[in-house]
Formats: C-alpha cells, sequence, structure tokens
C-alpha cells in the first residue's frame, strides 16, 4: 500500500533521531547530580550520626577520669582530624587535680589538660561564652588557651562545658585552616558535644568521689583514719587466732607548718603527696598505709615483731629524708620524720578489738612525741606490749 504525503516517515531510534537541546541535556546532567548529592549528603548524615553517637558512648563509659581526659582529647582529635585539642577545667578548690592523683597521676597535669583557679584568668571573654565560638586566632585573646604548641593554629572553636553556673571548661579545638572554623559554620552539634562533655567530667568526678571518701584520704591517696582503725581490728583478731604480733607506726612530717608558711599550702600538699609515695614503697603487700590526720601517717605491719617495726621505720625515715622534695618552682626542702613504733599481742581471752586498737595506737602515739622530744629526725620505740 502507497503511503500517502500526510504520513510521516518512521526514523529507527538512534538513527538519524533529532538530537537532545543542549539545555535539556544540562537540566538532566544537573538532577542527576543533585540526586546523588542528595543521597550522599544523606549517607554522611547518617554516618556522621553514627559517629556522634559512637563517640558518646565511648565518653560516657570511660572508666575513670584519666580515661575521660584521654578520650576527650585525643580520642576527637583523631576523630575529627584537628590539630591540637585542649581541655581547661575551672577548679578552684584543686578537688579534680587531686582526685586525679588516685588515677595514679602524681605529678602535673594530664597531656592537653589544664587547671585554672578561674577561667578569666586564661581568656577574659570565657565568662559570657554561651554558645560555642568559632573563628580565627588572635594571639592577644588565644595565646593562653593554647600552650604548647609551636606554630600558632589559624582557626578555633570555643566549646563551653556547662552543667552548672559559672562555666565548668572549656573544650578547644584548634585548626592550621584558617578557614576550619568560622563564625558562619552550624554549631549545634559542638554545642551538644560541649554538653555531653560536660555531664561526662561531672560523672567522673562523683564517681571517683564515692570511691574515695569513705575509705580513702582525698589528697594522698592513702586508706584514711577510718579504714586504719577498721582494718587494726581485722589484724588484732587475726593476730590473736595466729598468736602472733602486730606493728604499729605513727609517722609524723617534721616542721610542717613551716613548709605550709614559706610556700603555701599547694606546696605542703606536693610534700604530703610524695612522702605517702615514698613511705608506700618501703610496705609489704601485707602491710596497711594511712593518712591519719593533717601531717601524720600510720602504718600497720601484720605478723612482724618489735625489732621488725624498727627496721621499717628506718627504712621509712631513709626514704624519706634521702631525697629532697620539690616544694615549687626550682625549690626543694629536705623533709625529716619523726616515727613512733609499738607492738601487740593480742591473749588469748582478748575479745574487744577496738579498745585494744586505741591502746596499740596510743602506745605508738607516745612513741612518737617521745623522737619529736629528743630532736625529731628519728625513731622512738614503746617498751609496752599491747596484750
Amino acid at each position: 500500500m502507497r503511503r500517502t504525503q500526510s504520513e510521516p516517515k518512521t526514523v529507527p531510534h538512534g538513527q538519524g533521531a533529532t538530537p537532545e537541546p543542549e539545555p535539556a541535556r544540562l537540566e538532566r546532567e544537573y538532577r542527576r547530580l543533585e540526586e546523588r548529592l542528595a543521597a550522599l549528603t544523606e549517607e554522611v548524615g547518617r554516618n556522621d550520626s553514627l559517629l556522634r553517637k559512637t563517640q558518646e558512648r565511648e565518653l560516657l563509659r570511660a572508666g575513670s577520669l584519666t580515661q575521660l581526659f584521654e578520650r576527650l582529647i585525643v580520642g576527637l582529635r583523631t576523630s575529627y582530624q584537628l590539630d591540637e585539642v585542649a581541655l581547661i577545667l575551672h577548679d578552684p578548690q584543686h578537688e579534680i587535680r587531686h582526685l586525679l592523683s588516685g588515677d595514679g597521676v602524681t605529678a602535673g597535669e594530664p597531656p592537653g589538660v589544664c587547671f585554672v583557679d578561674a577561667l578569666m584568668t586564661v581568656a577574659p571573654q570565657l565568662a559570657n561564652l554561651e554558645r560555642p565560638w568559632l573563628g580565627p586566632y588572635r594571639k592577644a585573646d588565644h595565646e593562653l588557651l593554647v600552650p604548647g604548641i609551636a606554630a600558632p593554629p589559624g582557626s578555633l572553636a570555643l566549646i563551653p562545658l556547662r552543667r552548672h553556673e559559672p562555666l565548668d571548661g572549656v573544650l578547644v579545638f584548634s585548626s592550621t585552616d584558617p578557614q576550619r572554623f568560622g563564625p558562619e559554620l552550624a554549631s549545634d552539634f559542638l554545642a551538644h558535644l560541649g554538653l555531653v562533655a560536660a555531664i561526662c567530667v561531672e560523672n567522673a568526678v562523683n564517681r571517683a568521689r564515692l570511691l574515695r571518701s569513705g575509705l580513702t584520704d582525698f589528697l594522698t591517696g592513702f586508706h584514711n583514719r577510718r579504714y586504719l582503725h577498721a582494718r587494726l581490728r581485722e589484724e588484732l583478731a587475726r593476730a590473736q587466732r595466729a598468736r602472733q604480733a602486730l606493728v604499729c607506726l605513727m609517722i609524723d612530717v617534721d616542721h610542717f607548718k613551716r613548709i605550709n608558711d614559706q610556700y603555701g599550702h599547694l606546696a605542703g600538699d606536693a610534700v604530703l603527696r610524695e612522702v605517702a609515695q615514698r613511705i608506700d614503697a618501703e610496705m609489704r603487700l601485707s602491710d596497711t598505709g594511712a593518712r591519719f590526720g593533717g601531717d601524720e601517717f600510720a602504718m600497720v605491719l601484720s605478723h612482724a615483731t618489735i625489732l621488725d617495726g624498727e627496721r621499717v621505720a628506718a627504712r621509712v625515715l631513709h626514704a624519706v629524708r634521702e631525697q629532697p622534695i620539690a616544694a615549687g618552682k626550682g625549690v626543694e626542702e629536705t623533709v625529716t620524720l619523726s616515727i613512733g613504733v609499738a607492738a601487740a599481742k593480742p591473749g588469748a581471752g582478748q575479745r574487744d578489738y577496738k579498745v585494744l586498737a586505741e591502746r596499740l595506737i596510743a602506745e605508738a602515739d607516745a612513741a612518737l612525741y617521745r623522737a619529736k622530744s629528743a630532736g625529731r629526725n628519728r625513731v622512738a620505740t614503746s617498751p609496752n606490749v599491747v596484750a
């Protein structure tokens, strides 16, 4: 059948087809890229959300102050590929610093962590820091916020840690890139991170308080007087059953008031911590050491004779006075002790271990004061065996 001229001519696809106009092709390509970008953005959002939740879990699971500080400094620096992360904490009573000694931090501050008595001394603008601040580094304003950095950063993020009034501290993110942190960037996540960090610090401090408040001395990490009395009663009962003796040492830091008056209480605290560590180094695993109060310490030596007590006392005396103790920047003091030694050997009919413990401590304390009266820096022994 012959086609009429009005019938359109059929052209196979791809053979002589009319090419797609350039604007339409670009529009189609643009929409494809836009959809791909939306998909990638959604995926990044999911991954970022997962990262945030993972980090929060890691922070909240920190078992100690030391572990928490490491996860805040090292963990966040690694996760966000930052040049530096610093944590500045408001610690006016030096409580957190003292609690850290129970985590094994004996001197200085954990890397990246700075404790201050007042945040205003580091940067006056922190007093009004309600939300994260992002912007360029300015030496006049930010120098004390990034101590120890060889080259000044290009930009900073200052993230407030606030659970109560006043501000608890600030996280400082540093980047060499001047464009990394700017006021145009959204800061909601950083604000949330600051809240999580503040909660974690508060929880870690409270956990450390609970661990140490009942039976541990707040300053030195040694056991406290309450624990010593309980342990002494247990050791007296054990000594009675085994028909053995035990020994108590009462130890006093000579002229400690002079150290406090001359160098200040922080120096005095440092001296007491060092004395506690040197005493601890001379103890057996079965012995018990405690801070009895003030500048006075005590030791209980199980399964020991008065001669054993004198030997341990001599070692402790030597360990403390052998090397000077830092009492401030560039200042060292030779510290000596006065030590009293007393022994107990409970009789078969003894049952009131509380009274027996008090008598043993009183005998050791009397010997201690004889050592002090004789000129200090010596050991004195009680002639009486508590029975």
